[in-house]
């Protein structure tokens, strides 16, 4: 356990440049007491670490120094090349540069652990898109994943229902969720989420923004993720479903609570087994879309604007297999 700790306070000393004990402290969950003792091992051994006086002070190493990554262990090497993902890297424009990197730490790997990218290739393989989706990265996403990196306001432009609208936005992080990328940024001050497959266009310019660096992206997304996918369903629908229908609903609906919910506030079924339920939507367009999938077996109540397009859609049908 020492050995590894050891390891892991020259790397963040490597990494960071300046720590101060109590710091090197928490990111090891050890006490300072220990971190003296261990910056003491390191120096005797060789390694040429030096702690500065004053406010401004911290254990550093000489200039120059670095390790190389022979403290690595098979468990370690093995989960490095699993963390690459090249699928989403490569939608972002960055295939070269993994690829570029691993080779360069595969090359200061130990003879030993230099099979390590091709263990873990061929026990794990991350497939990220769902079944029957597009595999393909959407248009204008590696031009985001670059103001992403240079933190470049960028002129967007997003479709929206049944319109297009334009926003000026700081583009602060990308998530890949269920095979589907999302723009997180700040609007005047606001933190909105985009799905960049609706993005028409992008303007990067050379204007840069000063990044909140206290924004935790993981954590944002965790927090707002099922509130998001609620303030995307704006309008309401009311429907009669048969039993064959609210089974394929399921599969249907972007968000697993809808259907939940929908079950839930259902009423009894009717003596043909049918039930009358509300289903939250993103928009009269996109029920549309969804439900006629179900075909025969959806009966739209409300809105009338819906049920009309039910309507005319039943007319074509008919007209073409009559």
């Amino acid at each position: 356990m020492r050995a590894s700790r050891l390891i892991s306070l020259l790397l963040l000393l490597q990494a960071r440049g300046s720590m101060t004990a109590g710091e090197l402290a928490r990111e090891l969950e050890v006490s300072e007491r220990t971190v003296y003792r261990d910056v003491l091992a390191l120096s005797a051994a060789g390694v040429p670490v030096y702690a500065d006086r004053g406010r401004a002070g911290g254990y550093r190493l000489l200039g120059g120094y670095r390790t190389r990554l022979t403290g690595l262990t098979r468990d370690e090497a093995e989960a490095l090349f699993l963390s690459g993902l090249p699928g989403p890297a490569g939608d972002m424009g960055l295939a070269d540069a993994v690829a570029a990197a691993e080779l360069k730490v595969l090359a200061a790997l130990p003879p030993a652990l230099r099979d390590a990218p091709a263990r873990a290739g061929q026990r794990f393989h991350l497939d990220v898109p769902g079944w029957f989706r597009e595999t393909a990265p959407p248009p204008w996403l590696t031009e985001l994943a670059r103001a992403v990196w240079r933190d470049r306001v960028v002129e967007l432009r997003y479709r929206r229902g049944d319109g297009e609208v334009g926003r000026r936005v700081q583009p602060y992080g990308l998530v890949l969720k269920s095979g589907v990328w999302y723009l997180v940024g700040r609007v005047d001050g606001d933190t909105r989420t985009y799905r960049v497959d609706r993005v028409t266009g992008v303007e990067v310019g050379e204007e840069s923004f000063a990044r909140d660096e206290g924004f935790d992206l993981a954590g944002h997304w965790g927090e707002q993720a099922g509130s998001f996918l609620r303030t995307m369903l704006r309008a309401e629908v009311t429907v009669r479903l048969s039993p064959v229908g609210l089974r394929r609903l399921r599969h249907l609906v972007d968000a697993p609570f809808v259907y939940d919910e929908l079950v839930a506030a259902a009423g009894a079924p009717d003596g043909q087994g049918w039930v009358v339920g509300r289903l939250p939507v993103e928009s009269v367009e996109v029920a549309y879309h969804q439900l006629l999938g179900l075909g025969p077996e959806v009966e739209v109540l409300d809105p009338p604007e819906l049920r009309r397009l039910f309507t005319d859609a039943a007319g074509r049908f008919r007209a073409l297999y009559r």
